[in-house]
């Protein structure tokens, strides 16, 4: 029976990597500490810090379970959190549509520009 996306380079990395944490968990957690640190050190300066905060909550999330099950649950629980939980993106959300122009949104401030016009070809 062939499963969805069996046959694609990314199934392919990943049954690698399924193959090394059962096989080597002490290379797998090395690899993936240095994929982890690759995407952060590759992502816009202004968002690295945040991005090794979430990462570290979120091995702690892992540290504190008892089974990788365990973890996911408690990952996914943190993510939901953030989307529908206080001050999360659906609040965010919500004030921004009852008050799009209020102070409490910051907007940029709008730039002047010189127009310069264009001439049509033989005018």
């Amino acid at each position: 029976m062939k499963l969805f996306g069996e046959s694609s380079p990314e199934s392919m990395e990943f049954r690698q990597w399924v193959e090394m944490a059962e096989n080597d968990p002490e290379l797998f957690e090395k690899l993936r500490q240095d994929a982890i640190n690759e995407v952060i050190e590759n992502a816009p300066t202004a968002h690295r810090q945040r991005l090794r905060c979430l990462q570290w909550r979120i091995d702690q999330e892992r540290r504190q379970s008892k089974s990788a099950l365990g973890a996911c649950v408690r990952i996914s629980r943190m993510m939901w959190e953030s989307v529908a939980g206080r001050g999360g993106l659906l609040e965010s959300l919500s004030q921004m549509k009852e008050s799009p122009f209020s102070q409490s949104t910051p907007m940029a401030p709008a730039t002047k520009a010189d127009v310069v016009p264009f001439r049509m070809p033989g005018s």
